[in-house]
């Protein structure tokens, strides 16, 4: 199974980078499955229905988030009928939202992604080690193939969680810096690993907003509203390959494009 895994969309020039290469991409690697994080798909921060609905319609099976899924009020009611669109599942009890699923390939095969969030400088979500550690316990008997978005700032709390789940899941990919780091590697026992596979968004920014309003922000330590920036966009991606009969990835591979 091969399995494209694209950065966290920013705004209206990662919809266009989604809109414009990803189908190219799909055709050039022969993917089977494709998953993107969304949480800032809408304006820069959150998601709503009518721009996740434009995300699918591209050629995305499965859009994963983080700690901005929440910016949209609109998102509540959508996110609790549409399995597709995941929500860290280790947000407290009573969260609207799904945070993992089972989804079938194109090529007819079983993809479970479970969507978690990190809590190191995020914020208060329930454990992300021992909630995966518990779900990994109660889904023995499903798909092999589980590819897990950990949506998590800290470097260290990446590395330590795919370490701990190396040879139980297929793939470990870290969202939420829009940094695209180059560790990508296969972890000894078959994990699939990358502490962040970057951001798809605009090129000439600071992690998606326009420079000059951050470099302001730094400089006078006064809040300024945030705006996604203009001009030509980039994307960032992974492709992993898996093998169906027993979960384990054999590549993984590093993806740019620039429009």
């Amino acid at each position: 199974m091969r399995v494209l895994f694209v950065g966290d969309i920013v705004g209206s020039p990662g919809r266009k980078a989604v809109r414009e290469c990803l189908g190219s991409l799909v055709s050039e690697h022969d993917v089977d499955f494709v998953i993107a994080n969304g949480e800032n798909a809408a304006g820069g921060f959150g998601i709503i229905e009518s721009v996740a609905n434009q995300v699918f319609a591209c050629g995305v099976h499965v859009i994963t988030s983080g700690n901005h899924v929440w910016d949209k009020k609109e998102v509540y009611q959508f996110i609790d009928r549409e399995q597709r669109l995941l929500r860290p599942a280790n947000y407290p009890n009573g969260a609207p939202g799904h945070g993992y699923g089972t989804f079938k390939t194109l090529r007819g095969g079983e993809i479970a992604v479970l969507n978690l969030a990190g809590r190191v400088f995020m914020g208060g979500v329930d454990c992300p080690f021992h909630y995966a550690l518990n779900w990994l316990e109660k889904r023995s008997k499903e798909a092999k193939v589980c590819l897990i978005d950990f949506h998590a700032e800290a470097t260290s709390e990446k590395i330590a969680f795919a370490r701990m789940l190396d040879g139980r899941v297929s793939a470990v990919v870290g969202t939420h810096t829009h940094v695209q780091t180059a560790d990508e590697q296969i972890l000894p026992k078959g994990t699939a690993y990358i502490t962040d596979v970057g951001m798809t968004g605009p090129r000439d920014s600071v992690i998606g907003t326009e420079p000059e309003i951050v470099i302001e922000r730094f400089l006078t330590q006064i809040p300024k509203r945030l705006e996604v920036a203009r001009g030509p966009w980039r994307m960032d991606a992974v492709v992993i390959d898996i093998d169906d009969t027993n979960g384990r990835s054999t590549s993984i591979q590093r993806i740019n494009r620039y429009g």
